[in-house]
């Protein structure tokens, strides 16, 4: 048993990058997908993705100025907190899938303090009137609430990142042990698969996104405002349990393709750069 891994500073730009790469490609179409789906849940599936795409193809990139923003920011944040606290949990002899546990929920939460304002503008730019832009977004909650007003359902997104990334983590470990072959060594292909089961099965908790969905809109639209727990329950005295899980399929789509980029491709882009860090030093 080895003591902890010095932290890497190159885990802020690789973070950043694979974030930045993830959101700009599908990362964004599916977010503004799931976004709709949870606030307006009278829309079925094929429903809001036809309403998406009756506004224009580039619809499904409505806000991406912010969410690039956001997403350099919380990919900084997100690999180097998890990564130090994986090289330190299994440096002192915790095992690989409690250790991504309790790495991405320590990581998901870091990224609260950047996600929240970034996510107010996308959700008040998805479910607002066409036309509205990111800076009036802006403008519109400064002027009303100040920067407080940027952190309306703060408390859903802690819970929800901390989950999702604790679950996005710790279960692709314990996909990656299930794949892991006698030699104890992953193909690239097994790589991909642990990391399609783990960002899937990570969206057991659905209902904290569309609690935050509904929270962040009630605030931009001036609705009187409720805590997660009335949220919760208000959504499933209305639409029943299936209200909860509203916009489920596009963020499962969401979770494989981030977790294919800040879980998967993170560790293979960190192989890589030991290995050739290895080599150099020889």
């Amino acid at each position: 048993m080895g003591g902890p891994k010095s932290l890497d500073p190159k885990d802020l730009v690789v973070g950043a990058v694979l974030q930045c790469v993830e959101a700009a490609t599908l990362g964004m179409p599916f977010e503004v997908w799931k976004t709709r789906m949870g606030r307006f849940r009278n829309e079925s599936t094929i429903e809001s993705f036809r309403n998406l795409m009756n506004q224009g193809i580039s619809t499904f990139w409505k806000g991406l100025g912010p969410k690039l923003v956001e997403s350099a920011t919380k990919g900084s944040i997100l690999l180097f907190s998890k990564e130090a606290i994986y090289n330190s949990c299994t440096g002192v002899g915790v095992g690989n899938t409690l250790s991504g546990f309790i790495a991405g929920a320590g990581g998901g939460i870091c990224q609260v303090t950047v996600m929240s304002p970034c996510t107010f503008v996308v959700t008040a730019m998805v479910t607002s009137e066409k036309g509205n832009t990111a800076m009036n977004s802006i403008k519109e909650t400064f002027n009303k609430k100040g920067i407080k007003g940027f952190y309306a359902g703060g408390s859903a997104i802690a819970f929800r990142q901390a989950s999702n990334w604790a679950s996005r983590q710790g279960l692709t470990e314990f996909s990656r042990n299930l794949l892991k072959g006698p030699d104890g060594q992953l193909s690239k292909k097994q790589e991909i698969l642990a990391g399609i089961m783990g960002g899937a099965m990570a969206c057991w908790n659905h209902p904290f996104e569309v609690a935050r969905i509904e929270m962040q809109a009630r605030a931009h639209h001036g609705q009187e405002q409720q805590s997660l727990m009335g949220v919760l329950r208000a959504v499933h005295q209305e639409y029943g349990i299936q209200g909860l899980f509203k916009g489920v399929f596009p963020r499962v789509c969401l979770g494989i393709w981030q977790t294919l980029f800040m879980v998967t491709a993170a560790k293979i882009v960190k192989e890589q750069m030991n290995k050739e860090k290895a080599n150099k030093s020889h």
